[in-house]
């Protein structure tokens, strides 16, 4: 199997070629070094990806990485903002380039074979998002979302995935994901995949949701029961 970035890195090379019809979420199935087999999940949206691998079965959480890129041609140039399996890589920069059929990606000089799961649609919510605020005492406290401690989520159509790391440090905190839906004002997770805690693997956790001053407010409780009140900014840089 190739390095972590390679995989990651290369899905962005499309971008400048196919316009938007890169974004959205990409599955494959692949093993590991030991012949494990596990499964990988890719969201692209609005210049950031993410990529994850996991055993659902036995609900383990196994790596992620990603980052931000550009585009020059067919070669895409990654910068890396986490990595689970190796932090050291962190702020370096890699690129490859690979080839595109309809809704199946190869890498070039591998022969891995990833396939659509959605387009960007139909969630709501899609694109990319750092955590700006909580509410406290009745009042929303805002955060800062340039320092370098970050929350991100990103949702493509169907997929979600929150990551929490620092880019300064180069510390990786921890990750959660699966699919999601939007529907009359409910935000609803499944999980998938958790690495602080593999029991919450197969919940499902509903939110109520509403977009204001083009801020998503999320309300409700956690997966540990406790009530909260997020704000979510769009991220563009």
């Amino acid at each position: 199997m190739k390095p972590i970035i390679l995989l990651l890195v290369s899905f962005f090379c499309v971008q400048s070629i196919f316009s938007q019809g890169i974004e959205g979420a990409w599955k494959w199935e692949s093993t590991d070094e030991s012949g494990k087999a596990m499964t990988g999940v890719v969201i692209i949206m609005n210049g950031f990806q993410v990529a994850t691998w996991y055993d659902l079965e036995n609900k383990e959480f196994i790596k992620t990485n990603g980052g931000t890129y550009r585009i020059d041609g067919d070669v895409m140039t990654e910068t890396v903002e986490f990595d689970s399996a190796d932090t050291s890589i962190v702020g370096e920069t890699v690129s490859f380039r690979i080839q595109v059929t309809n809704d199946v990606f190869k890498l070039v000089d591998n022969d891995q074979i990833l396939t659509r799961i959605d387009d960007g649609t139909p969630g709501a919510l899609a694109g990319p998002w750092l955590i700006s605020g909580r509410k406290r005492n009745g009042e929303i406290v805002e955060r800062d979302t340039d320092r370098p401690r970050k929350t991100m989520k990103i949702l493509s159509g169907t997929r979600f995935q929150w990551i929490a790391y620092n880019t300064a440090t180069k510390d990786f905190l921890g990750t959660g994901g699966g699919t999601y839906t939007t529907k009359d004002g409910k935000y609803t997770e499944n999980i998938e995949f958790f690495s602080r805690d593999n029991s919450r693997v197969g919940a499902s956790l509903q939110f109520d949701f509403d977009i204001v001053d083009g801020k998503w407010h999320h309300s409700g409780y956690s997966s540990r029961g406790e009530p909260m009140f997020e704000v979510w900014s769009k991220r563009t840089k």
